[in-house]
């Protein structure tokens, strides 16, 4: 678990289904999601259980908390990849620069090994590009028609995280 001035990151929990299913059945918070908003809990299940999957195995995939209520989540997907989302009402506080701060740093703690961690977005997210920027990603790449999500092709943008040098 990781305290932040306000939030909380915490491993998932089954009991997590119903507000991670208003997160991810959220048509504008999946806007630029690899696949459309969930319709059925049991597409919200399948995400909760890789996550608690991902926990168990990374102990760097967590599920976000604001005043003791679940507004999204937070983590490394595949160990080395950045991946986010919260609900709108949430957007616009700078909630997810704190959630994604605190990812970064435990999983520089916890991994040693890792040198570099990765993050892909849809370039109309342009939030979600200078929320990146903030956070030191690079842009490393640009790809087109790599997703096609509600009839849609939708391009991606790759960026790269190095790890940040040690203080002597």
């Amino acid at each position: 678990m990781i305290r932040t001035d306000r939030l909380c990151l915490r491993a998932p929990r089954q009991d997590d289904l119903d507000a991670l299913h208003r997160v991810f059945g959220n048509v504008e918070a999946m806007r630029y999601w690899s696949h459309p908003a969930h319709t059925q809990r049991a597409q919200t299940q399948q995400v909760l259980h890789d996550m608690i999957r991902s926990h168990t195995a990374t102990g760097v995939e967590f599920v976000v908390e604001h005043q003791g209520r679940v507004i999204g989540k937070a983590g490394l997907w595949r160990i080395a990849e950045l991946g986010y989302i919260l609900h709108p009402d949430h957007w616009g506080q700078g909630l997810a620069h704190e959630a994604l701060g605190a990812v970064l740093n435990a999983a520089w703690d916890r991994h040693p090994q890792i040198d570099r961690i990765t993050a892909e977005i849809d370039p109309r997210n342009i939030t979600s590009a200078r929320l990146l920027s903030r956070l030191g990603f690079q842009v490393t790449g640009h790809a087109e028609n790599t997703l096609q999500v509600n009839g849609e092709w939708c391009d991606s943008t790759y960026y790269d995280l190095s790890r940040p040098q040690r203080q002597a």
